[in-house]
C-alpha cells in the first residue's frame, strides 16, 4: 500500500471521545476528541511501507509515543513524501500552523529534537492540500478505508 523507500509522513487519526492516556514515560495527558496529525519519518529498512504498515496495524507492542494514542484512535489518512532527508520537524511545524491547530501534548514524538511536539490536534479534519501549500511540497494523501483497520478505537 505504501512505498518501500525512505520518507516523511503525517498520520491522521480520529479520536471519537476524550480519553486520558499515559504515554510511556512522557506522562498522563487528556486527549480531547477530534482529529490528530502526527509527523514522523521512516528512514530505516522498509522505509515508509514498513513504518506506515506498523502504524495502521493493531494490536501491537507500545514502543513510540504515537503507539499509545493509536491504541485509542483510528487512522483515517496518511500524507507522505519521499526522500532520504529527515523533514519531520518542518512538517510538524507546518501542521502547527494549519487553521485551528492546537498542541495538546508537549514533547509528543519529539524527544530526539527541539520541536515543541510532533502531534497536533484539530476539532475538524485537517486539509492535506492546505498542508502541502504550507510545507512547500506535495504530500501524497492516502485515505484509509473506514472499518478495515482492526482495533481502531
Amino acid at each position: 500500500m505504501f512505498p518501500d523507500r525512505p520518507g516523511t509522513y503525517v498520520l491522521v487519526l480520529r479520536l471519537s471521545s476524550p480519553v486520558a492516556i499515559t504515554v510511556g514515560q512522557l506522562g498522563c495527558f487528556e486527549f480531547p476528541a477530534g482529529w490528530y496529525a502526527y509527523a514522523g519519518s521512516a528512514q530505516g529498512p522498509g522505509g515508509l511501507g514498513a513504518r506506515l504498515s506498523r502504524h495502521v496495524r493493531s494490536p501491537k507492542t507500545l514502543h513510540w509515543h504515537i503507539d499509545y494514542l493509536r491504541a485509542h484512535a483510528a487512522p483515517v489518512e496518511i500524507w507522505h513524501g519521499g526522500g532520504g532527508e529527515k523533514r519531520e520537524c518542518a512538517w510538524a511545524d507546518s501542521l502547527s500552523r494549519l487553521p485551528a491547530a492546537s498542541l495538546p501534548v508537549p514533547c509528543f514524538g519529539s524527544s530526539d529534537c527541539r520541536c515543541p511536539t510532533h502531534l497536533v490536534h484539530f476539532a475538524a479534519p485537517p486539509d492535506a492540500a492546505v498542508f502541502s501549500d504550507l510545507v512547500g511540497e506535495r504530500a501524497s494523501a492516502v485515505t484509509l478505508p473506514c472499518g478495515s483497520i482492526a482495533g481502531s478505537g
